[in-house]
């Protein structure tokens, strides 16, 4: 008889915020959230926050009322740091599973075939331990037999008190009952405008989807929708990052509100750009041995001095690592960087090996 599959998705709560805590315990239970470094939107919000309505990705000036009504806490993101507890994280999670992938910074799936057929609950409820003593940063954990069922049970032991942050999906009748409460965009790849057509369908709930016929599916569709009703039902096949092509380059830049002037600035804003670089390397499975930085003025300003300035620096050997990105960009742009100008967009690119 063959041993059902289990896969695991730790996923750490908050975890720009749950990083800032560590070293503010006083925080814990206080509405606390994380801007970005430049735009000054929010990247990161406690539960104390989100229950106050307030969106991700807003700008703090919008909600600037509420900041002060609520006395929320609010830090300017530190990339290094969370790269650095993120690096701890999943060294601790390796001890757990001889098969860890990475999935971003605050997330990694876990085989756990074979290792805890007889309680995976049990098991998770040990790691999530294990990761909160350790380390410090809270996780919740989803298990189920494919990677996008464990994503939705890891989405349900977020959403409900009651799992207490582990949620084993293994079981049939228990994969129905939460199918049938969540709606078809919580499943993983499923986004707005395509649960928009699905409901065209009629198709509104994840389990809706997953009593799809296949073929039909396929053929209105793409296979990406097949093997999505598939996993849905347990049976392992294809994840859907896997079949997507890689990207050969990644580039991440932004154009600023207002202009940077120092150095500093240009390496915060280069820090938070390798950081996300670095999770597009993880999901694809790719390493970089090249990066790109690039800084430049406004161009459509020609009452200021122009300036604009490239330089690629080749890596010892390639890598997805956070922190070597940061410090490789951070070596490049002290190389390109001339004081006395009003620096518009910064940015970088990263070749890609698989």
């Amino acid at each position: 008889m063959s041993t059902q599959p289990i896969i695991a998705l730790v996923d750490c709560n908050n975890f720009y915020v749950s990083c800032e805590r560590l070293f503010r315990p006083d925080l814990w239970d206080k509405p606390v959230a994380v801007l970005s470094n430049l735009d000054g939107c929010l990247i990161s919000r406690s539960k104390e926050v989100k229950s106050l309505l307030i969106p991700m990705a807003i700008p703090v000036f919008k909600v600037a009322h509420l900041v002060k009504k609520h006395r929320i806490h609010l830090f300017s993101a530190n990339f290094p740091l969370y790269g650095d507890i993120s690096s701890r994280i999943m060294s601790l999670l390796e001890t757990f599973s001889p098969h860890t992938e990475i999935y971003s910074i605050d997330e990694a799936f876990l085989d756990l075939t074979g290792s805890c057929q007889q309680d995976p609950v049990s098991y998770g409820i040990h790691i999530k331990h294990t990761i909160q003593r350790d380390v410090g940063i809270p996780v919740c954990i989803g298990m189920a037999p494919t990677k996008t069922l464990a994503k939705l049970a890891n989405y349900a032991a977020k959403k409900w008190d009651k799992t207490g942050g582990v949620l084993d999906l293994s079981c049939p009748q228990r994969r129905e009952r939460l199918m049938r409460s969540v709606s078809v965009r919580e499943v993983w790849g499923i986004g707005s405008r395509l649960s928009q057509q699905l409901a065209q369908l009629g198709i509104h709930t994840a389990w809706d989807m997953a009593q799809q016929p296949v073929q039909q599916m396929r053929d209105k569709f793409s296979v990406v929708m097949a093997r999505t009703i598939m996993v849905l039902n347990g049976i392992p096949c294809l994840e859907l990052e896997e079949i997507a092509p890689d990207k050969q380059q990644i580039i991440c830049s932004s154009s600023f509100k207002r202009a940077l002037t120092s150095i500093e600035e240009l390496s915060q804003a280069l820090a938070g750009f390798c950081s996300r670089a670095a999770e597009k390397l993880r999901m694809q499975k790719s390493v970089t041995s090249c990066i790109t930085v690039f800084i430049q003025t406004n161009p459509f300003n020609p009452q200021e001095p122009q300036y604009q300035r490239s330089a690629a620096l080749k890596l010892a050997t390639g890598t997805q690592d956070t922190r070597i990105l940061i410090s490789a960009a951070k070596q490049v742009v002290r190389s390109i960087y001339k004081p006395n100008y009003r620096y518009q967009k910064c940015g970088i690119q990263l070749r890609n090996e698989n």
